[in-house]
């Protein structure tokens, strides 16, 4: 009778560790893992959110919270409790609404493709959040080179959360509202320059979609100081979606998520502060154009600016209808520059 080696016994325990440290989201329809689903606490604060293989780690949900609100693809898809969390793998109903088709118009050779649809966009400071932004753009690239030429805004919402403090030294208490902005989708057209050594690429194929995570990081072993202040764990990841079965073009995009996260602190401060940026585009219609100026307004974190209610549409990602859940008249909207 063969022994077994102790190093193969220790190696099953830690894999067993491991994988007891994650917990899965899949979906009950299709069982594939599902990216981007959110676990809100009963503070509203943003405690977890799933990578490309459904998992977040088990140690963020936290007790004291009793119970948890999970949001996937903008919509709230069911509460538990935090002993629903002792389970390894949990099933979601992922079908909450009907996946919107995407128009495609003037689909023949031309200079320019555009991509036209809604985005939302939050900051969380420590998991809660610190201001919100929504609306409509339309990406314009190349229609030969896939390169971006630009992002032009057409209508958007500002939200913040009111917060008197304002300590330069404290930055915890910084308003952080400066940096909603759209998605960055520069590379979006071209996907081999994500390919360089210090990104990480993952697939995940769904009858719904397919989808790629990209993943990068810096300053992870040694922080970096400058006028004072520290920065340290600068990760970046961008979930790009497209048609099942595609080729991966820009024709084919249907979404693209981007997270940025920073650990900051003043040298004063003990203790690093979590920023945390989100920003997702849902593509609605792709058309065609030897043209590339589109009627645009100008971006700004300081005022809303909107001419009809776009987000009354049941389509729209409206992500601010869950934080007001939340935060009630604490969260308050710019004033409106018509």
């Amino acid at each position: 009778m063969k022994k077994t080696h102790p190093i193969c016994i220790l190696l099953l325990f830690f894999f067993i560790f491991i994988n007891s440290q994650t917990i899965t989201f899949i979906s009950e329809k299709s069982n594939t893992p599902l990216p981007k689903v959110s676990v809100f606490g009963k503070d509203g604060n943003i405690l977890a959110y799933s990578d490309i293989d459904g998992k977040i780690e088990k140690q963020s949900i936290l007790p004291s919270q009793e119970k948890y609100q999970l949001v996937y693809n903008n919509l709230p898809v069911g509460i538990l409790s935090y002993s629903d969390f002792d389970q390894p793998v949990i099933k979601i109903n992922d079908q909450v609404k009907e996946i919107e088709a995407v128009i495609i118009k003037n689909n023949k050779p031309s200079k320019y493709i555009y991509l036209k649809g809604n985005f939302n966009a939050y900051v969380t400071v420590n998991s809660k959040l610190n201001g919100y932004a929504d609306g409509i753009v339309t990406y314009i690239f190349d229609n030969k080179s896939k390169k971006l030429k630009s992002a032009n805004v057409e209508q958007y919402r500002i939200y913040r959360l009111s917060d008197p403090k304002q300590e330069k030294k404290q930055t915890s208490s910084w308003d952080y509202g400066s940096s909603l902005d759209v998605p960055k989708m520069k590379k979006a057209g071209t996907l081999n320059e994500y390919k360089k050594k210090n990104i990480r690429i993952k697939e995940l194929k769904s009858n719904a979609k397919d989808e790629i995570e990209i993943t990068g990081e810096y300053l992870q072993q040694k922080e970096f100081a400058l006028f004072g202040f520290r920065f340290f764990d600068i990760r970046g990841i961008q979930n790009i979606a497209f048609e099942p079965g595609s080729k991966k073009t820009l024709k084919d995009l249907l979404e693209f998520n981007e997270i940025l996260f920073i650990k900051l602190k003043h040298k004063s401060e003990e203790n690093y502060n979590q920023i945390i940026s989100y920003a997702n585009f849902y593509t609605t219609e792709i058309s065609f154009s030897n043209e590339n100026n589109i009627e645009n307004v100008k971006f700004s974190p300081e005022y809303s600016h909107y001419k009809t209610p776009y987000w009354q549409d049941p389509s729209f990602p409206n992500m601010q209808t869950i934080f007001s859940s939340f935060f009630k008249e604490n969260l308050k909207e710019k004033q409106n520059k018509k």
